[in-house]
């Protein structure tokens, strides 16, 4: 694989640092805005709203620009974001800061185009997972340190650590990348073309729902750990880095997958063991072994399914490939902010103890709509 890859990877794990260290750490940070759990897990909703509204934007608006800039410039903006967030004495400012860090998000859909550009679609599963696998190390690293931070000594350290090494990325890329970088910015052009097209709007929804069934959960990650099985910070940040270990082996099993199965096959098997797992969650309750057991499943299932996604779309049409990648992101954070808005008034109603019921009719729903589709929408061959 190309050596660039690897450097975005590292990127992607700040980004995914940033973009979900809050989940662990709602509790202190709703305790020093004086406002609830409810209302602190909106920062999710902010976030997810901004990069899926601003970044799609920010990619078009910079198509014309050397990939190189784009990709400095969100880093340093994203650095921004975090540092506004890091001084936030209320929710408003703190929302403030997620915005323009979801408009830095845009590094994400950068990174992917550029994945897919530089390898022959026979390797471009294994090419997004590479920089996929990015986002989930920082389970594994950043969100268990993060909470393990915020727990301590404070919810504001992560984040303004977060806003430091984002800072730095941006310098090592400005250094490090060579100027020209063989990949094609987004455009408009043919988009709607692409949005009449129904194989293409099936996989855009499907992104959507599972990523509602994930995030209804996943944005309070934290309380609902706490309500399953109360534990210290420790125990709390070893549980958490052991999900994101399955995050890190789920992305590469799913880009193994698609290269071996086919996108549609592997996203099938993995939609249905997210649905099975979520059912679970709620009977683990004052059991941890079992807990993490079901997490590990969970983990390896819903972060396998962002390789295959892609890489599905990127097949639907290649030549627009960056513009298809940038939209599926804005399912995902679309997907993200309904299950963050979902979640929190449904907490109330069914505790966060049971909250991953809550989720399982939209994973259901991303399996019909999977397994009623046309064979062969956007899958790769072995």
């Amino acid at each position: 694989m190309p050596g660039l890859l690897y450097l975005l990877a590292v990127c992607n794990l700040v980004i995914g640092t940033g973009a979900f260290v809050l989940g662990g750490i709602l509790t202190p940070l709703a305790s020093s805005l004086d406002v609830s759990v409810a209302a602190a897990g909106q920062a999710m909703t902010a976030y997810a709203l901004a990069t899926a509204v601003l970044a799609p934007l920010a990619l078009v608006f910079t198509g014309r620009w050397p990939r190189k800039r784009v990709l400095c410039v969100s880093l340093a903006v994203f650095a921004a974001g975090n540092a506004l967030c890091a001084l936030a004495g209320s929710l408003g400012v703190l929302l403030a800061g997620r915005v323009l860090m979801g408009l830095g998000a845009v590094f994400t859909a950068v990174a992917a185009g550029i994945a897919v550009a530089l390898v022959e679609p026979a390797r471009r599963g294994r090419a997004l997972s590479l920089v996929f696998i990015g986002i989930s190390l920082s389970y594994v690293i950043g969100l268990p340190l993060g909470a393990w931070l915020g727990l301590r000594f404070g919810w504001q350290w992560p984040v303004a650590l977060v806003a430091a090494l984002s800072a730095l990325a941006s310098v090592v890329l400005a250094v490090a990348l060579p100027r020209d970088i063989d990949a094609p910015g987004a455009s408009f052009a043919g988009l709607g073309a692409l949005l009449r097209r129904a194989d293409v709007l099936r996989a855009l929804a499907l992104t959507l729902l599972y990523f509602v069934a994930i995030f209804c959960v996943f944005s309070y990650i934290g309380p609902v750990l706490q309500a399953l099985v109360p534990m210290s910070s420790e125990a709390m940040s070893v549980t958490l880095m052991l999900f994101g270990l399955s995050g890190v082996l789920g992305t590469v099993v799913g880009g193994w997958a698609n290269d071996r199965f086919g996108a549609r096959r592997t996203l099938t098997v993995q939609l249905a063991v997210l649905a099975t797992m979520m059912l679970l969650v709620p009977l683990t309750r004052g059991h941890h072994a079992l807990l993490v057991a079901v997490f590990v499943a969970w983990g390896i299932a819903g972060f396998g399914m962002m390789t295959p996604q892609q890489s599905r779309l990127a097949a639907l049409a290649p030549a627009q490939a960056p513009i298809l990648l940038s939209l599926n992101s804005s399912m995902l954070y679309i997907g993200t902010a309904l299950g963050a808005a979902l979640g929190g008034p449904a907490s109330a109603w069914v505790g966060f103890d049971r909250l991953a019921w809550v989720g399982v009719p939209f994973a259901i729903a991303g399996w019909l709509l999977l397994r009623t589709g046309p064979r062969r929408d956007g899958m790769m061959t072995a």
